[in-house]
């Protein structure tokens, strides 16, 4: 039997371990001509109390996930992959990318660092990478190494 994927998701948001989700999306993306979507979720839902003292913070939010996605898009082309789209959505990362975008992209493998940015949430009600896996209809990467410790 032969596995194959032809619409990758991986989710970075400027941590070390989505970083090394990207490099290892990048060498599957490769070896199976698959499109890599590489998706930025802006977490909204802590926006309304923030945004009383500081309007700009969405923008600053806006502007981060498209530096950060911008940067990993050429990467992922110089490394030779053929088809890479830039996806920023709004709300909570562990609804948007399982239900939304993972079936409106017909995603079959959808990679993530193991942790991210956020350590309180993770706390308190579970992390990003353990809410994919649940809740997912495709396959699921949870990278915890970077991609020299894994050869």
């Amino acid at each position: 039997m032969t596995l194959s994927y032809n619409n990758i998701i991986v989710a970075v948001d400027g941590s070390a371990e989505a970083k090394w989700a990207f490099e290892k999306a990048v060498g599957i993306a490769k070896r199976n001509n698959a499109t890599l979507n590489l998706v930025n979720v802006i977490d909204t839902r802590s926006f309304a109390a923030v945004e009383a003292y500081d309007r700009s913070i969405a923008e600053r939010a806006q502007t981060f996930a498209q530096e950060l996605l911008t940067g990993y898009k050429k990467e992922a082309e110089t490394a030779g992959v053929e088809n890479v789209k830039v996806l920023i959505e709004y709300g909570s990362p562990k609804t948007i990318i399982t239900k939304e975008i993972s079936k409106k992209y017909e995603v079959d493998l959808i990679i993530c660092g193991a942790t991210g940015l956020n350590a309180v949430e993770r706390f308190l009600i579970g992390s990003v990478s353990e809410n994919i896996v649940r809740s997912a209809k495709c396959d699921v990467l949870v990278v915890r190494t970077p991609e020299s410790d894994a050869k």
